[in-house]
């Protein structure tokens, strides 16, 4: 049985997720929003831009010009595309 790591998962075009090819900041929130929510997006990444009357307009302006806060949404964007990708659960 072939084990694929998150950082070998391939997306439906057959490019590395990790590479985040062709994938902006607005497509992973907007995907992140609807896999997790704001409350969970907030439980697990912990930024007042997910709790305190949360947007996508907003959270896009903080994530933009935070550089560790968008580090760290792209890094659970990776983990549940791939993740769903592989057939598991989302972290």
């Amino acid at each position: 049985m072939s084990f694929l790591r998150t950082a070998d998962a391939r997306d439906e075009s057959g490019h590395l997720i990790r590479e985040l090819h062709g994938v902006n900041l607005t497509t992973i929130l907007e995907y992140l929003v609807a896999a997790y929510g704001w409350p969970e997006l907030d439980a697990r990444l912990h930024m007042n831009c997910f709790a305190d009357n949360p947007s996508v307009k907003s959270s896009l302006t903080f994530l933009r010009r935070t550089p560790w806060a968008r580090t760290k949404v792209e890094e659970l964007y990776i983990k549940a595309r791939s993740a769903e990708v592989q057939g598991r659960p989302r972290p």
